[in-house]
């Protein structure tokens, strides 16, 4: 309920003061999510940081919290019975159980050796799944001063013209797709997650973010351009990540199955009516004004995000071991992705067509190999044409979704979203993810933003 003194937030002077705070809390979120700092040589994001040093400098403190939390996502289900709502609950819950034993093979030394080559289970547990576990709970601490003292409220009415357009989402959802974008995939879903679960995003809002800009972190992306060989071109692949993402977002908001999910909001939201009178501006600050004065205190705050943010852990770091596990087996064993490539060839063509590669569509199964795990296609593709690693680049961010990480996470979120819809979605970006990243990367040469290698 909103405070007696919101009434306030009207005349200059009841503003002022409580912007001042909004701003300076908001300020703490800023510069935990958005402002790279370096510590060590390495330079990233304090939440990133904190949760580096932990995984790298508390290495048995992070494993047994990681294991706990897997343990705990994994047996749950079957202790509460949830595994009983559906067959997705039980199929998931059982995978949860799977890779709850492969940590345990990987940590006791017991797993095969074929399972144990580096870009196996120490790829998915070291990389992915311990790094995950850890950072999901510290980056919901954060959160709450991102997203709880009215920073979202005020540039939603600010950015309202924009996103409503152009992805069909309300203006707040600028500084969540931003977030997610550059930040963790888990991050940028806890921040979907809550603000779904506040009832500021429909299911289909909250699908267009989850599933449009919940992309790999941007320390992860310098992962991919080194694996690629595309370092010196850092600046040029960054942006035209960017650019392909949000466009190919843009895009599926309006085509099935995102454009017909539900899009009923389920409770008012108070930017939504935001008075009409006065400049956007002073419209703007009134609405985070508002939020600000409506809060609730820090302390329960920071508690139930961090509930959030444990929960969400406890689910996906399983998944991410047991589904990219299958996925890299699939990838290295059997012509799956072969087959699945095949949907692929004609954007592939196309893309060839626009660069000048032949026989561009015999990547195709490397490509569709990011369905089981993103990074799955910079591997297999790390010797090929320049410009066909620089395409594959910018697919593996784009798709965003992959079994290995991203699609648990959608799971695991209070978002009503059915697992074939995801596949859908997977299909449509990737196919669209080739187009214009072909069609960026010829811009790109041709304005001498990137040169071919001599």
């Amino acid at each position: 309920m909103p405070r007696p003194d919101i009434a306030l937030a009207g005349s200059p002077g009841g503003l002022a003061l409580p912007l001042l705070k909004l701003l300076a809390f908001s300020a703490v979120g800023v510069f935990l999510f958005f402002v790279d700092i370096e510590i060590g040589g390495r330079r990233t994001i304090p939440v990133d940081h904190l949760s580096s040093y932990l995984v790298r400098e508390q290495r048995s403190l992070a494993v047994a919290f990681v294991l706990a939390l897997m343990a705990w996502g994994a047996v749950s289900p079957f202790v509460t019975g949830a595994f009983r709502q559906s067959a997705t609950a039980l199929v998931f819950g059982v995978i949860k159980l799977a890779g709850l034993a492969l940590a345990g093979l990987y940590l006791a030394g017991l797993a095969p050796d074929w399972a144990t080559q580096k870009d196996m289970l120490p790829f998915l547990f070291e990389k992915l799944a311990l790094s995950v576990g850890v950072l999901i709970p510290i980056g919901a601490l954060a959160l709450s001063f991102l997203v709880g003292f009215g920073l979202l409220e005020l540039v939603g009415v600010l950015m309202e013209r924009v996103m409503r357009p152009l992805f069909r989402t309300p203006g707040y959802s600028a500084i969540d797709a931003v977030t997610s974008f550059v930040g963790s995939y888990s991050i940028g879903l806890l921040v979907t997650n809550a603000m779904y679960q506040q009832g500021k995003y429909t299911v289909r809002e909250a699908m267009v973010i989850a599933t449009g800009f919940s992309t790999v972190s941007a320390t992860f992306m310098v992962v991919v351009a080194k694996t690629l060989g595309l370092m010196e071109h850092w600046t040029f692949f960054f942006w035209a990540s960017f650019v392909v993402t949000f466009a190919v977002t843009a895009i599926t908001a309006y085509l099935p199955p995102i454009a017909g999910m539900d899009d009923r909001r389920p409770t008012p939201v108070e930017d939504d009516h935001a008075p009409a009178t006065g400049s956007r501006w002073r419209r703007a600050l009134q609405a985070g004004v508002a939020r600000y004065q409506s809060r609730e205190p820090l302390p329960r705050m920071l508690w139930t995000h961090l509930k959030d943010g444990l929960q969400m852990s406890a689910v996906v770091t399983p998944s991410i071991l047991a589904v990219g596990f299958a996925g890299l087996c699939l990838a290295r064993y059997t012509p799956l992705f072969d087959w699945i490539g095949v949907l692929l060839k004609p954007a592939l063509w196309i893309a060839g067509a626009v660069l000048g590669l032949e026989n561009a569509t015999a990547a195709s199964g490397a490509f569709a190999s990011g369905l089981a795990e993103m990074f799955l296609p910079a591997i297999l593709l790390k010797d090929a044409d320049f410009l066909l690693r620089f395409l594959v680049a910018l697919v593996s961010i784009s798709t965003v979704l992959f079994l290995s990480g991203c699609i648990p996470c959608i799971l695991a979120t209070r978002i009503p979203v059915k697992f074939r819809d995801l596949l859908v979605i997977w299909l449509l970006r990737s196919l669209l993810s080739i187009v214009v990243g072909a069609a960026v990367l010829r811009t790109g040469l041709a304005f001498g933003w990137i040169r071919l290698p001599t």
